[in-house]
């Protein structure tokens, strides 16, 4: 399953309505192999993988935990998105039981 959560209508929703979104796209997803697009990265915090894209690049690969202590880009982005700054993409990989 592919799902594309970036910068569009899912972006403009208030935290409620995108949460009621995300827990009916995570049952949709259980059981799946899902790949998501995501600029917000509350998105994907649930992922099992996250690869993180600049410029079209695979920069950075692992598990949430693992990039945070990496201290690399998807740290930087993490750290940035508490301002609200913009930064590369992020793909996750999440296989939901």
């Amino acid at each position: 399953m592919f799902a594309h959560r970036g910068d569009g209508t899912i972006d403009a929703l208030d935290t409620d309505s995108e949460r009621l979104i995300a827990d009916a796209l995570g049952r949709l997803m259980e059981g799946r192999t899902t790949f998501i697009i995501a600029h917000r990265l509350s998105t994907i915090r649930q992922a099992d993988r996250i690869i993180v894209l600049d410029d079209g690049r695979i920069v950075e690969d692992g598990r949430p935990d693992q990039l945070i202590a990496a201290d690399g880009v998807y740290a930087r982005m993490v750290r940035l998105q508490v301002e609200e700054a913009p930064g590369p993409s992020v793909v996750s990989v999440e296989q939901v039981e």
